[in-house]
């Protein structure tokens, strides 16, 4: 039987980190961790989350690039500016935005 894991964030939700400069659209979430130690590690020890809790993959931005995070639950606080996010992959996955989250598009569905 599987485990049933409680995430506070969803798919399409706009995040930000809690102690990073940055912010973006939730596209994928892992129950607990799964990278590698070697990315584990180089998370500096005083915001170094646990393993067992959810880890989100964002389409990050902030005020100088574009990319992707990986980034543990207890690390996102909900972004409640209702400024779009402008990172490009957003509109490949994702619809309609109504200042909290992203319609997520049937094709992004799995």
């Amino acid at each position: 039987m599987k485990k049933t894991i409680e995430t506070e964030y969803s798919l399409g939700q706009v995040v930000k980190h809690k102690y990073l400069d940055f912010r973006g659209v939730i596209y994928d979430v892992d129950p607990e961790f799964n990278n590698t130690e070697e990315w584990y590690q180089s998370i500096p020890a005083a915001i170094r989350p646990k393993k067992d809790q959810p880890f989100y993959h964002v389409f990050a931005e902030n005020d100088q690039v574009f990319y992707s995070a990986y980034v543990s639950q207890q690390n996102l606080l909900v972004d409640d500016s209702q400024i779009p996010v402008e990172h490009p992959d957003v509109p490949v996955f994702f619809g309609g935005f109504d200042g909290k989250s992203y319609e997520i598009l049937e094709h992004s569905k799995n």
